[in-house]
């Protein structure tokens, strides 16, 4: 099935640099390891693009969309990489490149049996601003993406009124929106700004809003998040997760205006709420999503079993690839939550963000023949009830 309508990929984009831990490490937290002094020999690097403009862009890409990739780089050696491996899938023509900017870049330790750590520096993407951005092809597109705010200063600043411009923007202009977000460093600039004041006010311009469950909660409910925290004790706070506390995240989002909700939930799968059928006709009319579809659902997709456990970076981004995919082809709700799923699992299977990625029709048949799902992952759906 093809997909239909532009659409245009916007925000953070970086070089990742992942060192290879030797599949011997097998350790409960990064504390037993990142130790002052310590040699830890490695198993080669892996240099790939990263953030959600190379993560959730080239995978769209892959996906089959006509996609356009926005992102600020700076005219260094990071930055000719970058161009160098967009160019790999004929997708840098869009980028912006600022002499007065250097390129952002992450060391992503990827330590088996933990959750990933990232050393980030933000670089070019701490200047992108609204004048950017290319209007007259935003008013052309179907779907406007735009990922990791909190790791672009001018868009967490004054209460994030730069995203509210940008998005805003877009909307008038009659183009869908979607919003990721990114982990806050909490002793950063970022980390002290007032994100639930932030999301207040840009969340009336998002269609779909598609954050991590750590990410979230961070940003509504320090309280709950410090709590997570305790429980997980070093582990993936998604381990410890319960229903009850999705279910009013997901309300509460959906209250500041919302239209469809999706948290990533790691290994565990995805939560996914959406808003009743009035607040979502619009969006379905101008994307061909049928209503009964897509209005007043809840619920929560686990995660399929991967062949490969090597590395989850990327596998948030384009879990929304996926996702967005099937919207562009106007596919229901449940086979685009199944999808995302599908296309997280692939992903985890190798170190980069696209290397595992496979076309949806060949996952759609694998789950046919009894894609199993992930039998360790935390049960957080079944036996729950609203009420």
């Amino acid at each position: 099935m093809k997909t239909r309508g532009k659409v245009i990929v916007a925000g953070h984009i970086c070089v990742d640099i992942t060192p290879v831990f030797p599949g011997n490490y097998r350790i409960e937290n990064a504390g037993q390891i990142l130790q002052p002094g310590r040699l830890l020999h490695m198993n080669g690097v892996d240099v790939h693009t990263g953030g959600a403009v190379a993560n959730t862009g080239l995978a769209m890409k892959i996906l089959g969309n006509d996609v356009s990739l926005v992102g600020k780089i700076g005219e260094d050696a990071f930055g000719k990489i970058a161009l160098d491996m967009l160019g790999k899938y004929q997708a840098e023509k869009d980028m912006i490149v600022s002499a007065q900017s250097s390129t952002s870049y992450s060391v992503v330790l990827a330590i088996p049996g933990i959750d990933r750590i990232f050393l980030h520096d933000p670089g070019a993407n701490d200047t992108f601003r609204a004048e950017d951005l290319n209007w007259q092809m935003i008013a052309q597109a179907e779907l406007f993406h735009f990922g990791y705010p909190p790791l672009m200063k001018n868009m967490y600043q004054d209460d994030g009124r730069e995203l509210v411009t940008v998005l805003q923007k877009v909307k008038a202009l009659g183009t869908a929106v979607s919003l990721d977000m990114a982990a806050v460093d909490p002793v950063s600039e970022a980390g002290k700004v007032r994100w639930k004041e932030i999301l207040k006010a840009v969340l009336p311009y998002v269609d779909f809003f598609v954050p991590s469950a750590e990410e979230l909660c961070a940003m509504l409910d320090g309280e709950l998040y410090q709590e997570w925290s305790r429980k997980a004790a070093g582990r993936d706070v998604t381990e410890i997760l319960r229903m009850e506390e999705l279910h009013r995240l997901g309300t509460e989002v959906l209250e500041f205006g919302a239209k469809v909700v999706l948290i990533k939930c790691g290994s565990a799968g995805m939560y996914f709420r959406t808003a009743q059928a009035e607040q979502l006709k619009e969006l379905c009319t101008s994307l061909n999503l049928k209503p009964e579809e897509w209005a007043s659902k809840e619920g929560f997709e686990k995660s399929f079993e991967p062949e490969a456990v090597l590395s989850g970076t990327g596998a948030g981004d384009t879990s929304i690839a996926a996702f967005l995919t099937s919207v562009m082809r106007g596919e229901s709700l449940e086979e685009a939550v199944q999808m995302a799923a599908a296309i997280g699992a692939c992903c985890v299977a190798a170190y980069d963000a696209l290397s595992g990625l496979k076309p949806l029709e060949q996952l759609k048949e694998k789950i046919r023949k009894g894609w199993k799902k992930n039998g360790e992952a935390i049960n957080v759906w079944n036996g729950w009830r609203n009420g």
